[in-house]
């Protein structure tokens, strides 16, 4: 009599495990509300910068982001070595955006690079409310730079 209880016992153990694996499984199948998903964003953008040890730069762009478009507007300083001046058309991605006001923000950079007549720019920054903006695109102009940036983004 108690071989027959352990095989029940057994039983229905692995009934239960199996239905407990069946519901993780569907579980992690069902898509994530939009309320609470992160979602990525296409981004373009145009800067200009100038400057001799104290750089400065200015642009604007759109943020397509969940089938909407919204414009933004470029600020930054950069300080360390900064000699020149050009202007770049710059595409790439922003992530970690919980609701599109995350993509408004200071955004920090340390990099540096050269451009002579043209050649290819990359950034890659990340704002205070961890949104990430990866981009590149061409450049014209004469630039040195080695320095640290801060970028300032705000929604039009």
């Amino acid at each position: 009599m108690p071989q027959s209880l352990e095989r029940i016992m057994a039983s229905r153990l692995r009934v239960g495990g199996l239905i407990t694996v069946l519901m993780l499984a569907l579980s992690s199948a069902l898509p994530v509300t939009p309320s609470f998903a992160q979602a990525a964003g296409h981004v373009r953008a145009k800067i200009v910068k100038a400057g001799l040890l104290v750089g400065g730069g200015v642009g604007s762009g759109v943020l397509t982001y969940r089938g909407n478009k919204y414009p933004f507007k470029i600020t930054g300083m950069s300080f360390g070595i900064t000699a020149g001046a050009t202007i770049g058309r710059l595409d790439g991605w922003a992530s970690n955006i919980r609701e599109v006001g995350d993509f408004a923000g200071t955004y920090s950079s340390v990099g540096g690079g050269f451009a002579l007549v043209g050649g290819i720019n990359g950034v890659h920054l990340r704002n205070e409310k961890g949104v990430t903006i990866v981009m590149q695109g061409p450049q014209a102009g004469l630039e040195l730079a080695a320095n640290i940036s801060q970028i300032m983004i705000s929604l039009r």
